[in-house]
């Protein structure tokens, strides 16, 4: 093969790949379009995740600084975004029983289960509102799912059995 061949070669290669690339462009463009004509619209927008990320990190924050009133707005906004976000729920809970509101926080507790059963934070916060509540039976039902969550022990569980110790000794006369 001479140098003129190769260059012409090298030029058809380049030729097809650029016509390969437009078409694929412009068949990608018309599988996009809007139906019916009009400007592209995309069908998914664009992922919250970053804002929906920092509202939890703030009312986390806020949250573990005991700042539950101040909190309560930044993880409202997390779950306007994402209604089935367990940990958000989960805090919303833990923030509405820190504040005496017992009826707004069970309803976040349960929320949060019926988003995750399995979140070891909400069944023994729940636990711990079930106590507040004076309903030891209940309390002692979120204990018996931590019980088979972690079979080995965790963290929520040894806290909700201490605290339902602590509250059975307390009821003794």
């Amino acid at each position: 093969m001479g140098l003129t061949s190769a260059v012409n070669s090298g030029i058809n290669m380049r030729r097809t790949i650029t016509i390969a690339a437009l078409s694929l462009f412009i068949g990608l463009q018309s599988a996009f379009a809007a139906p019916g004509g009009g400007s592209f619209e995309p069908t998914v927008k664009p992922s919250n995740d970053a804002a929906l990320e920092a509202d939890f990190a703030q009312g986390e924050y806020l949250i573990k600084s005991e700042k539950f009133a101040e909190a309560i707005p930044y993880l409202e906004r997390v779950i306007a975004k994402k209604a089935d976000h367990a940990d958000a729920l989960n805090y919303l809970g833990y923030a509405n029983r820190k504040l005496g509101k017992n009826d707004v926080s069970l309803g976040f507790y349960q929320r949060a289960l019926k988003a995750d059963p399995k979140h070891k934070g909400a069944n023994e916060y729940l636990g711990e509102l079930y106590l507040q509540m004076k309903d030891l039976p209940k309390a002692e039902a979120q204990l018996a799912i931590l019980k088979e969550l972690c079979p080995a022990g965790c963290e929520e569980r040894e806290d909700l059995e201490a605290d339902i110790a602590e509250y059975k000794k307390a009821a003794k006369p």
